[in-house]
Formats: structure tokens, C-alpha cells, sequence
């Protein structure tokens, strides 16, 4: 086996083998740490090919057998095959183990005394052959001590025989002193060869030769850092780093890592061993006067094994180099002896007065909770944990505190307590807390927080009823901060779930004074500025006072379903890109701080946002990604969030197949008490549409219609239920009844949402005369475009293009189904209109370029309303330009394409392949809001 960075110690043991073949006794004792290779070395020098004329005499000392007198001079005879050898011509005294034990057992006293000299005499004529005699003694410092002073008197009587005694050490004797045989041992004349750790070339070398590449240089240094040169444990590491293959790009801790490292500490001495313990138990550096008490040692004891652990590879001052080692010591502990040592360490860092975290972490591996000052303790490391996002490690804690506890009240608030940090990953785990909480919260025995907490769960499974009335028997708030958690439930449960108003409520916090009263509590805060937006009309100023409250929010258990109510309110407010950003921002947070619920929850809302812009792929996407992130018990109610959007998407997209398996799972029953189920039967009303189901689908609707009515009739001007009734009655031919329902749409008080509107007007269009038609549909198209829905302004177009088919603008129809077809395509959805009107024969491939070049960008815009049938002052309006600039683009626009009047200029325009609107205008306009 090829040795790296040995070369100068093997040099020394093989100049001490030539000068012992002149008949010179030698000496060579090889010190170093252990997995320093000392052995290997040993091994080495005596597999060399010159040896093969010596009698080599190879033993290995053990710790065991060190009371067993001449145990190592048997090992020595019986390795080298040694017969039994004459002390005279007529006497045979065989050298076995049992004359070595009657003629040499050492007698100790506190001097040295030698072997008798039989002894000696036996070992001496083994060297009087044709070779050297070599005695090669591995961890000599554990020989017992009647074998040494054999070795010692041997050395005596070697001075001018060819004799050689390499003993390998680790520089002590093993048993804390000094004996009178070793003094001797080392005072006589001798080599030494010190093997310290590899360097980093030599640890290069060696990953090189076993994996049989050159390695980039970053892995032997990472390798080298690890183990700190040390031969076994870079063996060790390199085993466990090729076991499922030969590249090798770090270092691996496995099996043969821990073995290596268990090998390292109990070659070592027992306080070696404890100290090793205790630093693994700490798991951070401490004093050494921390290490002493937990150690039973000194600190002299402590900085003694901490440098031996250095040296050895283990430890990088005071602490493991590779977190596999502490991990090993520890599991190589007897599991009492390591519940009395982390008890032990939590005590004396209570005493030392430590950080909360850091006893709670042994009081945890401990599995005990001391009192008094336990639960505190642990109740303190578990907000900190939680509120470094470590969910599992916080519910550890209270998990920990709540077995123990025996106080009821107490019990109630560490059970809200752990719910709220593990709804963030498992509502369903959270619910188990909960629900025995739901008598106290009625009773008012709960604080306003804990009552809060319980409220959710309520509202998360759909128990409205329940819900309402305990936010009629709240206590009164009688803090700021209480207040605000009262104002926040209370919006949440009447502007998230939808749910109508209590019989009664508590200090005015429900019907008309909730907006007021969220505004006296917190001026600017998030429940106030979406009160704002959600309860009148919205604009600008009030939509980006939410999106700016939104960005100095920080989601926790409280406010997680107002965020999601007020991106919301922002995309249905007609700024749907606005919301998207927002919603961006909170979900990579979320992602960041490992909240399942909140990533769940936030990404659904994103899907959402994506089909009020008509992207329909990613729309489908994040729906089926937020359903799949929490399993059907831990969503709750809010499950129709997710699954409405995932239907709508698949169904626009013509993946019926996606929907139906959408449709196909169990819902609970009570969310169709909420919102969500709500828009749950609107979507499955409007995929019952689309696969020849109308009755079907006006069932649905009509229970939408009886569910709004019951819950909070606010929200109705948002959710366009009198539409989908509308569409449902034309399906069966009821034309009639679907104009009076899109005509009350259109008449419901306070602000309406765009899409809202357009969609009630594209249903009106529909019962109306061809010539209203087209005015109606021009209106909802603007709406459309101003709120950013593509796949509806899609379906507009195509609407508009059928009007002007039907009254026999065939050319404008084709213009206008061109654009349909362009919304559509950018949604990912088939296009709506008739393939023969986007057929556009006899036209040249250059034509586009060349009408491009004939009109500007503002003429392309003027000609393009123009087009579109849109009057003078229309086009000023929209363009926000003067009529008599508009006058003046069309003078040059109808001399540049030869036409006299604005009749003409469809056919023109298609002949020329000049787009109804710039790409510059429409994209500005449709991504608006």
C-alpha cells in the first residue's frame, strides 16, 4: 500500500535497519496521535523486500491484556513462529508463554528491575542466525509492564548485536503516569519519527491514486478540512463518498465515517471520552469550566483532551468539524446516560443564565420538564423557534409543556398556541387542538388572541353559525390590540367567507359601524384601507393604499386570510397586475419561511388573479399545485377557492377531462354556506354549459342566487351570479328572463367591477337588436380592457364580429374576429369566432409591412376606432386627444388609403393589413389596473 507524506518517518525506520545489520543495536519509537497511521507505516517497513532475511518479531499491545504478565512477548513468539529455542548444550528451556511467566513477571517497586536473564538470553540468541532480529511493538504504550522490561533489558544487552525495536506510540503511557520501565524506555538511546497529520497535497494525493482521476483542488481541500489530515478518517470519508459511485465532488459522512470517528474516541483515555461527550451533547462551544463540571474532570483534563481531539481531526478548536461525528458520539451513548447528561447541561445553563433556545434544546432531548422554571423556559424557546419559521422544533416544545401541565387554563392557551404554529403547515393537526377549545371560547375563557385562533378554525371547517355566535358573545376589547384582533375576525368572517350578519353583535363590530370601527383602531392599517376599498367604489388612491399596507405586513396566524381578501379586493377592483405583483412578493415569502397552509392558501389566490387576466394555463397550474399542497381534511371550506378556479381554467382551455376530475372530489358540505362554495357552482354551472348540460348548469346558478341572498349581499356587485343566470336562460331559449336578469345586474347599487359589468352588457347585447348589440359590446369591450380579462374580451370580439356579420359589415366582422382571435391565442384558449372570418384571401405577404409603413401609430389609432364604428367624439375620449386632432388624423388617414368615408375603411384596412389598434396602445391598455 502506497504511504502519503511518510516518506521522511519510513526513511528513518529503514537507515535504522541498515545500521542494526552492522551488529549495532537500534531504537526507533514512532509517536503520533491514533488513525495517524502508524500501523500502515509499521506495515510497510516490514513488508520491504530487504526484510526477508530478518526474524521479525510483530505484536499489538492491548488495553485488555496489560494485566496479564509477558501477554506481549507471547504475542511476539507466536506471530514470528518462534520454536523453542536451547540456553545450553545439554538444557532446552522453551521459550512459550508459560516460561516467560515463571522466570519474568515483574514485581513493580519504584525502581526498575530487569527480567531475569533467562530471558533475555532466550530473545538475544534469536538474533545470532544469518539476519537481524527485529522486534516491531505497535501501541507499545499499552504493553504490560513485564513485557517492556523485557524489551527494555533487551535493548541493554543489543548494543552491539543486530538488533532493532521499533515501538509505535501515542506519546503517553495510557494510564495517567509514568512507570519506572517506560522512564527507561524512552531514556535509552533511540530515533524518533513523529507522524503528524496528512497536508493537504498529501490528502490530495491520496483521493487521487484510490479514485484513479485527478480531482479538482477544491476537493481535496474539502476533504482535508474535514478531517484535518488524519488517514483514517480520509479513508473513512472516501469510502463513504464512492459507495454509490466513483465521482467523487465533497466529502461524505456514512457508516465508515462514524465507525472511524467511534475508533478515534475509544482509543483515547476515559476523560478524553467524557469531554468528547459532553461537546457532543452541548452541540456549541463552551468554557472549560463548563466542560469540567459536566465532565467530572479539571480544566486542565478538559484543555488536554481538547487538543488531543484536535489532533486527531475530530474537533476545529471546540467544536466537530463534521456535525456526523457529534451525531455518532452521541448515538454510541447509552440512552440514560445521555438523558443525564443533557439534563445535567440544561440545569447548569439555567444557572448560567443562557439563552432560552439553547436550554430548551436539551431539555427537549431530555424529555423532561423541571420545574419551576421549565415550562417558562420551554413556552420562550418555542416563540422564538416559531418565529424563525421552525414549526417543528416550536410544536416539539409545547408538545413538551402540555404533557406535563395540569393547570386547565393553562392547558387551553399552550393548545391555541401550538394550533396557531402548526396551522401553518397542517391545518388538520391544528383542528385536533382546537376543537376541544370551542365551549371555552363561547364561555369567554379564553383571551381575545386564543378566542381568535378558535374563531378561525370555525370558519376554516364552515361552521358559520357557531362562528356568529361567538362573535356575539365576545368580551369587550379592552386594548387597542384586542380590539384590532375583534375588527380583523369579524371582516374576515363577512368579507372572506361571505357570511351574513349576526343577530347581534358585540360593541358594534358587525353590519354598517364594522368599516368605522376598523378605521378607529389602527389608522392605515390593512383591515381599514380594505374596508375602504371593499365598501364603496374602488380607485386608484384606495387600491395602492392597500397594496402599500400589504407591503409592510408580515403574515402570521392572524392575518393570513386578510391578506388573501385584500389581494383580492385589489384584482377585482380592476388592478389585477397590481394584486399579482403583491401576491408575488407574500408567496415567495411564504415559500421562504416553509408555510405549507400560507403557500397553499396564497397560491391559490394567485390563480385566481392569473383567470381574471384570462391566463388560463397558468391559471390551471397554480390551482392544481395549490390543491395538491395540502390534503382535502387540512383545506377546509377553502378548498372551493382552488378547485372554482381550477374548473373555470380547464374548461376555458377545453380540458374537460381536467375539470370532471376536479369535479370528481369530495367537497365538505358546509362550504357551500360560503363564498367559495358559491363560486365552486359557478364554475361547475359554466363547465355544465360548455358540455351541452344547460339545465344542469341553471340549477347551479339559481342555488348561487338563493345562497348570495342569504349571505352578505355586499359581495353580490362582485360575483356576477345574474349573469351565469342570464347565459343559462339564453341556453334554453329563455331570452326574456335573461335580459331581466342582466338588466338587475346592471342596476345593482355602488360600485360594480369591470368584468363584473361587462359581463352583465355582453349578456344584454346578446337579447338586444344587432345595431344596440354592437354599441353594447364596444362598452363592455373597453371594460374588458381596462380591467386586463383577456379571455372575456376575447369572447366580446367574437360577440361584436357576429353583430357586424349579421348586419352585413362582413369586412368589419373579419377585423374584429381577427382581434378575437389574437385575445384568445393569448390566453391559451381556441378561438371563439368562425374560421372563414379569418380568411383573408388575395392579399400579398408584403401587404402587412406596407400598411404598416402608409399610416403612423397615432393614425393606425384613430383608423382603428374608426373602424370599429366608434364616433368622433368616442375616439377623443378614449384617446384623450381633442375632436379636432382626431378630425385631422382621419383627413390623412382617408387621403393616404384612397377612401372617402369611415364605411370604407374596414375593407381598406384589411386590404392594407393594418391592425385595428397599435401594438404599442393595446398593450398599454390591457394590462391596465
Amino acid at each position: 500500500m502506497r504511504l502519503f507524506d511518510r516518506s521522511k518517518e519510513l526513511h528513518i525506520l529503514n537507515e535504522a535497519f541498515t545500521e542494526c545489520t552492522r551488529r549495532s543495536g537500534r531504537l526507533v519509537i514512532v509517536t503520533g496521535g491514533p488513525g495517524s497511521g502508524k500501523t500502515q507505516l509499521l506495515h510497510e517497513f516490514l513488508a520491504a523486500p530487504d526484510r526477508s532475511g530478518a526474524r521479525i518479531l510483530h505484536g499489538t499491545a492491548h488495553p485488555a491484556q496489560r494485566d496479564r504478565p509477558m501477554s506481549l512477548l507471547r504475542q511476539l513468539l507466536r506471530n514470528g513462529e518462534v520454536q523453542p529455542l536451547p540456553l545450553n548444550p545439554t538444557q532446552r528451556v522453551g521459550i512459550h508463554a508459560e516460561a516467560f511467566s515463571r522466570h519474568s513477571e515483574y514485581r513493580g517497586g519504584t525502581g526498575f528491575e530487569g527480567p531475569e536473564p533467562d530471558t533475555t538470553e532466550a530473545l538475544l540468541r534469536l538474533a545470532e542466525g544469518d539476519g537481524p532480529l527485529v522486534v516491531a511493538v505497535d501501541d507499545a504504550h499499552l504493553m504490560d509492564e513485564a513485557s517492556l522490561c523485557a524489551v527494555v533489558h533487551l535493548l541493554g544487552r543489543s548494543r552491539f548485536r543486530p538488533v532493532l525495536v521499533v515501538c509505535t506510540t501515542s506519546g503517553h503511557s495510557g494510564t495517567g503516569r509514568c512507570s519506572a520501565a517506560h522512564a527507561e524506555l524512552i531514556r535509552r538511546p533511540h530515533r524518533r519519527a513523529r507522524l503528524g497529520p496528512l497536508s493537504e497535497r498529501g490528502v490530495g494525493e491520496l483521493l487521487d491514486t484510490q479514485s484513479g482521476a485527478a480531482l479538482p483542488a477544491g476537493v481535496g481541500r474539502a476533504f482535508h478540512r474535514a478531517t484535518a489530515g488524519n488517514p483514517l478518517l480520509v479513508h473513512a470519508l472516501l469510502d463513504d463518498s464512492t459507495r454509490f459511485g466513483h465521482d467523487i465532488d465533497r466529502p461524505i459522512a456514512g457508516t465508515a465515517y462514524r465507525q472511524a470517528v467511534l475508533s478515534l474516541v475509544h482509543r483515547g483515555e476515559p476523560r478524553h471520552l467524557r469531554v468528547v461527550r459532553t461537546l457532543a451533547a452541548l452541540g456549541a462551544p463552551a468554557s472549560s469550566g463548563i466542560l469540567s463540571d459536566l465532565a467530572d474532570t479539571s480544566p486542565t483534563g478538559v484543555e488536554e483532551a481538547v487538543e488531543a481531539l484536535n489532533s486527531v481531526g475530530l474537533l476545529d478548536g471546540h467544536v466537530f468539524r463534521l456535525p456526523a461525528a457529534a451525531t455518532a458520539v452521541l448515538d454510541d451513548m447509552d440512552a440514560p446516560a445521555r438523558t443525564t447528561l443533557h439534563e445535567r447541561i440544561a440545569d447548569l445553563l439555567y444557572r448560567c443564565g443562557a439563552p432560552a433556545g439553547d436550554m430548551a434544546r436539551h431539555l427537549r432531548a431530555a424529555d423532561r420538564v423541571p420545574y419551576p422554571w421549565g415550562p417558562g423556559v420551554l413556552r420562550a424557546a418555542a416563540e422564538q423557534a416559531l418565529a424563525a419559521d421552525d414549526v417543528e422544533l416550536c410544536s416539539s416544545y409545547l408538545d413538551l409543556v402540555l404533557r406535563d401541565c395540569t393547570d386547565p387554563q393553562e392547558r387551553n392557551a399552550l393548545s391555541a398556541a401550538l394550533a396557531r404554529a402548526e396551522w401553518r403547515v397542517n391545518p388538520a393537526a391544528a383542528g385536533a387542538h382546537l376543537e376541544p377549545l370551542r365551549r371555552p371560547a363561547l364561555e369567554g375563557a379564553l383571551n381575545m388572541r386564543d378566542t381568535a385562533t378558535v374563531m378561525r378554525h370555525m370558519l376554516w371547517q364552515g361552521d358559520t353559525e357557531l362562528a356568529a355566535e361567538t362573535v356575539a358573545t365576545l368580551v369587550p376589547a379592552r386594548s387597542p390590540g384586542d380590539a384590532q384582533i375583534l375588527v380583523e375576525v369579524e371582516f374576515v368572517r363577512q368579507w372572506f367567507y361571505g357570511v351574513g350578519l349576526p343577530a347581534r353583535s358585540p360593541q358594534g363590530t358587525a353590519g354598517g359601524d364594522l368599516h368605522r370601527r376598523a378605521s378607529d383602531v389602527r389608522d392605515g392599517g390593512l383591515a381599514a384601507q380594505v374596508a375602504i376599498l371593499v365598501g364603496g367604489v374602488a380607485t386608484d388612491d384606495s387600491a395602492a393604499a392597500v397594496a402599500q399596507a400589504l407591503q409592510g405586513s408580515k403574515l402570521d396566524h392572524l392575518n393570513l386570510e386578510l391578506v388573501a381578501m385584500a389581494l383580492l379586493a385589489i384584482a377585482h377592483a380592476d388592478r389585477p397586475a397590481v394584486a399579482a405583483e403583491a401576491c408575488d412578493a407574500l408567496l415567495e415569502s411564504a415559500v421562504e419561511r416553509r408555510a405549507t397552509t400560507w403557500q397553499a392558501l396564497l397560491g391559490s389566490v394567485r390563480a385566481e388573479i392569473a383567470l381574471l387576466r384570462g391566463d388560463m394555463t397558468k391559471a390551471a397550474e397554480g390551482a392544481d399545485t395549490a390543491l395538491s399542497s395540502l390534503h382535502d381534511g387540512s383545506w377546509g371550506v377553502l378548498a372551493g377557492l382552488p378547485m372554482s378556479t381550477a374548473i373555470f381554467a380547464h374548461t376555458a382551455m377545453g380540458a374537460y377531462d381536467e375539470a370532471e376530475r376536479v369535479l370528481k372530489r369530495d367537497v365538505p358540505e358546509p362550504m357551500f354556506r360560503t363564498v367559495f362554495g358559491i363560486q365552486y357552482l359557478r364554475a361547475r354551472g359554466h363547465h355544465y354549459l360548455v358540455t351541452d348540460r344547460p339545465f344542469a348548469a341553471l340549477n347551479d346558478f339559481e342555488t348561487c342566487s338563493r345562497l348570495m341572498r342569504q349571505g352578505n349581499s355586499s359581495l353580490q356587485k362582485g360575483i356576477p351570479w345574474r349573469s351565469d343566470l342570464a347565459l343559462a336562460n339564453l341556453r334554453i331559449g329563455k331570452a326574456r328572463t335573461a335580459r331581466e336578469c342582466a338588466e338587475e345586474q346592471l342596476r345593482l347599487p355602488g360600485g360594480h367591477s369591470s368584468r363584473a359589468r361587462a359581463m352583465a352588457l355582453r349578456m344584454l347585447a346578446a337579447t338586444s337588436k344587432p345595431h344596440r348589440r354592437a354599441s353594447l359590446l364596444r362598452e363592455a369591450i373597453d371594460l374588458l380592457k381596462l380591467c386586463g380579462d383577456q379571455h372575456t374580451l376575447a369572447q366580446a370580439y367574437a360577440d361584436l364580429s357576429a353583430a357586424h356579420y349579421e348586419l352585413g359589415e362582413y369586412a368589419r366582422a373579419r377585423l374584429v374576429a381577427r382581434q378575437a382571435a389574437r385575445e384568445a391565442e393569448a390566453c391559451s384558449v381556441e378561438s371563439p369566432v368562425d374560421a372563414h372570418l379569418l380568411e383573408d384571401p388575395g392579399q400579398s405577404e408584403g401587404s402587412e409591412a406596407e400598411g404598416t409603413a402608409i399610416l403612423s401609430d397615432a393614425e393606425c389609432r384613430v383608423a382603428g376606432l374608426a373602424a370599429l364604428g366608434y364616433t368622433n367624439r368616442e375616439i377623443s375620449g378614449r384617446l384623450h386627444v381633442t375632436i379636432s386632432t382626431v378630425e385631422q388624423h382621419l383627413t390623412r388617414v382617408y387621403r393616404k388609403l384612397n377612401v372617402a368615408s369611415r364605411s370604407e375603411l374596414p375593407p381598406k384596412m384589411l386590404e392594407h393589413r393594418i391592425p385595428k389598434l397599435s401594438d404599442r396602445w393595446a398593450a398599454t391598455h390591457s394590462s391596465a389596473g
